[in-house]
């Protein structure tokens, strides 16, 4: 990994089509951002109209002349989901950044646990009913948004729900750990199918964005917490290093973490897999095991 690597060393992406989930704020608007100042088409995919339309304003202010526009999706409702996907011509570059955390247990409009339903169930759904164009666009690239605190989750697939006991916490590392799983069983299947698609999950470090409440500590994150821009750059290495091959973990630095040994385990992987296609009936057929 290219420690000194910058977002100014990104490739021309002229010709490119990206998509940024919850790319209305935090890490996510710097990505998109900067994925559009380097000439690629991008979407920036946010559940409210307001303020999706707003980054899409501060990007072409930041960048006149961004090929950008705004695509409503909610992942925590799988018809949002599929009306999104339905309008999408092209995808080079599909970042899932959107995510909810550490957040009293609700449930998402399918009835799924919100923190699990939205961070790894909209996504997979996503992914799975974009691969058509991912595919057919080379050297597509999906990279998901993890978190280190996947160490900190289980899956126990008989409570999905979390209903015999939720935290704020496990349930948040129990999403990022799924972010992982999907991931490598993702590039294992594009392997195995020969299909010229590449997956890698970044962990951007503790960011200062709205993602947490801070409360009164927030005039104190600068002293601990890193800026959006500085967490957004694992998403855009990973996006668009030709140093990415697949299967990657990227963390702050751009260096390669190690998940845990849960993480990296194909049995739950594939277990992960058939339980997230039967939730959500998104079935990856291109590159199904057969």
């Amino acid at each position: 990994m290219m420690a000194s690597w910058t977002p100014a060393d990104m490739a021309d992406l002229t010709g490119k089509a990206a998509i940024v989930t919850g790319a209305n704020s935090g890490i996510g608007l710097p990505t998109a951002l900067e994925l559009a100042r380097h000439g690629a088409r991008v979407v920036v995919a946010a559940r409210n109209p307001g303020k999706g339309r707003a980054a899409v304003e501060e990007i072409r202010r930041a960048v006149p002349g961004a090929q950008v526009e705004f695509g409503e999706l909610d992942l925590a409702d799988l018809d949002s989901v599929r009306r999104f996907a339905a309008g999408v011509d092209r995808v080079d570059l599909l970042v899932n950044n959107a995510g909810v955390g550490m957040i009293p247990r609700r449930l998402t409009k399918d009835g799924f646990e919100l923190q699990f339903g939205t961070n790894h169930l909209g996504h997979f759904a996503l992914t799975g009913l974009l691969l058509p164009r991912l595919l057919a666009a080379p050297g597509a690239r999906v990279v998901n948004v993890s978190s280190d605190a996947h160490r900190m989750g289980r899956l126990d697939f008989d409570d999905l729900g979390m209903e015999r006991g939720y935290g704020k916490v496990s349930s948040y590392g129990r999403s990022k750990l799924a972010n992982l799983l999907f991931t490598f069983e993702l590039q294992r299947r594009a392997r195995r199918a020969g299909a010229d698609l590449t997956t890698a999950a970044t962990h951007p470090g503790a960011t200062a964005t709205n993602f947490f409440n801070l409360g009164i500590l927030r005039p104190l994150a600068g002293l601990f917490l890193r800026s959006a821009e500085a967490a957004a750059v694992s998403s855009l290495y990973a996006a668009t290093s030709p140093d990415i091959h697949g299967g990657e973990f990227v963390g702050p630095k751009l260096n390669l973490m190690t998940p845990s040994a849960e993480a990296r385990s194909e049995e739950v992987a594939r277990r992960l897999w058939e339980v997230s296609t039967e939730l959500t009936g998104v079935r990856f057929e291109e590159i199904a095991y057969h």
